[in-house]
């Protein structure tokens, strides 16, 4: 039976990412995927563009800065733009630093990711779901479920999260960390559309805005974006409310009150409202709120507001009226009472406990000669080309440690 240099179980970004890498310095390689092919969550990042870094990513845009400043430190982000121009790769660098393929089509990189492993000699087995592993003899044995073994003198585990769990995610790598005793903290959906709770999703479903949006704990803000806003029926998305879905996600498991604060006018100060409402003193209340705000927000306002009826006129409505649905204008709170599942969450948050892992390798400090990449830590980043720049870079760092001392002679 073949014993294999290096075994990484999952093709996905990091997984590739490490075979490529260490191909430099080793001859057997082995991919192992659950799926009928790699990368296939690869496929449908960004919309099918592949946002596949950001220009301007700092450590802090992650959970575990100092954690992973280690590894971007080795392979940052512009590392990676020049790794994939060297593959064919060339780099669009849009707002923010959200960085596509000039192609603008996710299938570029796995066009080159295959021609790279068949150039390289990387072997492949497609359809095996790794269900046990073991190590004995500095040699690790690899079980899938139709009871395949696989032997290898490193591992890699790149099998990524629970997100997006029919391209193949399903937290089985997970289940293979606690075999060798490490600990796993509290997985939850990260990057994930808000339920809150609210008697007007329905008739509001539909709406986007575009505005600052506020995440609030026990009365303070602790997040804020801008951007839009989308309304539905479960209540509310838009890259605002993923980016402030960590958090909140984090804080209703611990039992803490979670409100999405969202400004519905940010060009206009109090005190032109104020002044509005006394010229049209003689109009109706929903005729007022014409030209100011979408006109699906009015009834809501309006009842928010404790105002009876709409065709109220504004002089005749009682002035604490009046400055409560003022007050909604610039401070409109939704109750947040969870999100969306693992199946529309864009990234997974928590993992395998990072103080059980080599900060400079990525390496197992439990058991020498195993590692651990990409999504399946506890790591997670911002919305835009940050958890894909993880993949590649844990990638990276977690092979040339695992080629360490082939690389003595290089």
């Amino acid at each position: 039976m073949i014993v294999y240099d290096l075994v990484i179980i999952g093709g996905g970004a990091s997984g590739i990412m490490a075979a490529i890498t260490a191909s430099q310095y080793l001859d057997k390689i082995l991919i192992i995927e659950k799926n009928n092919r790699i990368g296939k969550k690869i496929l449908v990042t960004g919309n099918g563009r592949c946002n596949y870094t950001n220009a301007f990513l700092k450590a802090t845009d992650f959970n575990s800065p100092s954690f992973v400043e280690n590894v971007f430190n080795q392979f940052g982000p512009q590392d990676t733009i020049d790794f994939f121009e060297t593959l064919g790769i060339e780099p669009k660098i849009e707002d923010e630093g959200k960085t596509y393929p000039l192609s603008e089509q996710s299938s570029s990189f796995l066009d080159v990711f295959l021609f790279e492993i068949k150039q390289r000699n990387i072997q492949i087995e497609l359809n095996k779901e790794i269900i046990d592993i073991n190590k004995k003899n500095d040699v690790f044995k690899v079980i899938s479920s139709d009871n395949e073994t696989f032997l290898g003198r490193k591992v890699i585990i790149a099998t990524g999260g629970k997100s997006m769990p029919l391209t193949g995610s399903n937290g089985s790598g997970l289940d293979l960390a606690k075999k060798f005793g490490h600990k796993i903290t509290e997985v939850f959906p990260a990057l994930v559309k808000l339920r809150v709770d609210s008697p007007y999703l329905k008739q509001l479903s539909g709406v986007k805005i575009n505005t600052q949006v506020d995440l609030l704990i026990d009365n303070e803000v602790i997040q804020t974006e801008h951007g839009d806003v989308l309304f539905a029926n479960y209540g509310v998305s838009g890259p605002t409310i993923l980016e402030l879905s960590r958090k909140a996600n984090e804080k209703l498991m611990i039992g803490q009150e979670v409100f999405v604060r969202i400004v519905l006018i940010l060009s206009l100060p109090k005190s032109k409202i104020i002044e509005r409402f006394e010229i049209f003193k003689s109009r109706e209340i929903d005729q007022s709120l014409i030209g100011l705000v979408n006109k699906r927000f009015i009834n809501v306002l309006i009842k928010e507001a404790g105002i009876e009826k709409n065709n109220l006129v504004v002089g005749d409505i009682p002035k604490q009226n009046i400055y409560k649905l003022i007050d909604l204008l610039y401070d409109w709170r939704l109750k947040v009472t969870g999100s969306l599942g693992f199946d529309d969450s864009q990234v997974t948050a928590g993992g395998v406990k990072l103080s059980e892992i080599q900060i400079n390798t990525l390496e197992s400090k439990l058991i020498p000669g195993l590692y651990f990449t990409g999504e399946v830590l506890d790591v997670d980043g911002r919305c835009g080309g940050y958890n894909l720049q993880w993949a590649w870079s844990s990638g990276y760092v977690a092979a040339m440690s695992a080629c360490e001392e082939f690389r003595k002679y290089d």
